[in-house]
């Protein structure tokens, strides 16, 4: 007899069976993956000993993005099926879904969405499997080669697996990096929005609304700024994982870092070329979130614009907070550090306005370990060459300096959109890029375990969403932050923590996630990166 325990409930079988018959038998609707021992377990492998088991949905980002894997790999089979010379091409993520292009001999209208819509629809109800395939990697280098995907070949050459596992949907063979759901009636929200040149976006369920659909918003100045970094890129001939891989063993990475550093920095020239044109702009707000290198930007424009003449003053919303027992609660009785009004908006407008009226002020500097303003005699005034530079989360927000007309504000967004792609299916994770900053960041400066950062994720993911990005579209400019060699240099720091996550932690089973997705990067010596990178704001 095997027993099977889960939340408390032990049932008993009397021969193997799957995690997924398991979830069903227990009453879980839309598991995506099994959790024994804080290990992750695909639903399609077989109980065969006594477990206690758990199951994770799209609520968890674990299993949300297995959700998206499905998604794909059913958007993917319906156009190839519907158009069988086509290529899909699976962009990066946006905000509520994923940026697709699709390469046909045509524009794609309303009546091909609704054609791909249906073909969709008709996989969720015929519950078609995803069939694990285990490979030996010559078998997947020929597979790929055959169908003229050289870029995920070259991928699969260099792994150091004994086996790769790929998926079959229906006739089609397949890998997005990630289990995948037992079979495709699970995947069953979604929509396609048409947003033209042969691009759509693919509208996900959201983790801030419990896995519901969200109202699809277009962010124009996102997906341009993303598609710009791409296409220069593709002129650097690097367009892929294993092109930078091939970089890295033919020990060219060098050129192709200082490239990257001098892109990055005309980007931060462009934005403060477009601020200096406008002679009104006395305020430059800064926003982004967790880990988008706000800082260092902040520190770049302040020293392009003091060689122009200006006067800058760098300012942080972080050091007006409220003194910690002051600090808004959540619904959990927790205090909520991303809200507007863990801000001292009082104060901090106060001393704007003194600025403004050409008074001296003494600027704060918020003590984090005893959760108060303090001030170290640092002060300031503005004179006729000053410009105000203002960093923080609400930035984008109105609220935040309510008093100030628009006309003297400049708003930049930052985000590290990774322009590399693993392959023409797989990209780079926006929020998995930014997680493993900040557990760097975090273990290096600041003194916090990997552990704590995983677990603060989840709140620090919910405070963007609920005061950033609502605002996005409100920005004067968008840059991105991100370095196409950077997670070979993250890698050298990040593996070390994540690998000291314990088998019995709760972050066990994240941890062993952000491994996987670091193994195909090569490495690459962090001696390489100039100290004035915007890396350096992560590994010091």
């Amino acid at each position: 007899m095997i027993k099977v325990t889960y939340q408390n409930t032990v049932k008993t079988y009397d021969e193997p069976l799957t995690y997924y018959q398991a979830s069903k038998d227990f009453g879980v609707s839309f598991a995506m993956v099994a959790l024994v021992n804080y290990e992750l377990v695909s639903l399609s492998d077989k109980i065969t000993n006594d477990v206690t088991v758990s199951f994770l949905d799209i609520k968890d980002v674990t299993g949300y993005k297995i959700y998206q894997a499905g998604l794909k790999y059913m958007f993917l089979e319906s156009v190839n099926e519907l158009y069988p010379n086509s290529k899909v091409f699976f962009l990066h993520s946006v905000p509520k879904g994923i940026l697709c292009e699709v390469k046909i001999a045509k524009e794609l209208t309303t009546d091909d969405i609704t054609k791909i819509k249906g073909k969709m629809a008709q996989l969720v109800s015929d519950n078609e499997p995803f069939i694990p395939y285990h490979l030996k990697p010559v078998d997947a280098y020929n597979y790929y080669l055959n169908n003229l995907e050289e870029e995920k070949a070259k991928m699969v050459s260099s792994t150091s697996s004994d086996l790769v596992t790929l998926y079959r949907l229906k006739d089609s063979l397949n890998y997005f990096y990630s289990f995948m759901p037992f079979d495709t009636s699970s995947i069953n929200r979604f929509a396609i929005e048409n947003i033209g040149n042969n691009r759509v976006v693919l509208v996900c369920p959201s983790l801030a609304l419990n896995g519901r659909l969200p109202d699809y918003v277009h962010y124009e100045n996102i997906i341009n700024n993303f598609m710009e970094t791409q296409n220069w890129l593709k002129v650097m001939k690097t367009p892929y994982l294993a092109d930078l891989n091939s970089l890295v063993s033919n020990q060219k990475i060098n050129k192709f870092i200082e490239v990257n550093e001098i892109h990055f920095n005309e980007d931060i020239l462009k934005c403060s070329e477009q601020i200096m044109q406008n002679k009104d702009i006395k305020f430059v707000l800064i926003a982004g979130p967790s880990s988008s290198g706000k800082t260092t930007t902040m520190k770049r424009l302040s020293t392009l614009f003091a060689s122009k003449g200006y006067e800058p003053i760098s300012l942080s919303t972080d050091d007006f907070f409220v003194n910690r027992e002051m600090t808004p609660k959540n619904e959990k009785g927790e205090y909520d550090f991303e809200c507007l009004r863990a801000i001292d908006l009082e104060y901090f407008n106060d001393t704007l306005k003194k600025l403004l009226n050409k008074e001296e002020v003494s600027l704060p500097v918020y003590n984090f370990i005893e959760g108060k303003r303090r001030f170290n005699g640092q002060k300031a005034i503005l004179k006729d060459n000053s410009i105000i530079l203002i960093e923080g989360l609400h930035c984008l927000n109105n609220d935040l300096m309510p008093f100030i007309d628009d006309k003297y504000k400049f708003k930049v967004y930052l985000s590290p959109f990774m322009p590399l792609n693993i392959d023409r299916h797989n990209y780079i994770s926006t929020l998995d890029l930014r997680l493993i900053r900040r557990i760097v960041r975090d273990s290096k400066s600041r003194g916090v375990s990997v552990e704590q950062t995983i677990l603060d994720w989840k709140k620090v993911r919910k405070g963007e969403e609920s005061y950033i990005f609502p605002y996005v579209r409100q920005a004067d400019m968008v840059i991105n932050t991100s370095l196409a060699y950077e997670l070979g240099v993250l890698k050298v720091y990040a593996l070390p923590l994540l690998y000291s996550v314990s088998l019995n932690s709760s972050c066990y089973s994240e941890s062993r996630r952000l491994i996987k997705s670091l193994e195909p990067f090569f490495t690459i010596n962090s001696e390489l990166v100039p100290k004035d990178s915007i890396l350096r704001e992560f590994i010091g």
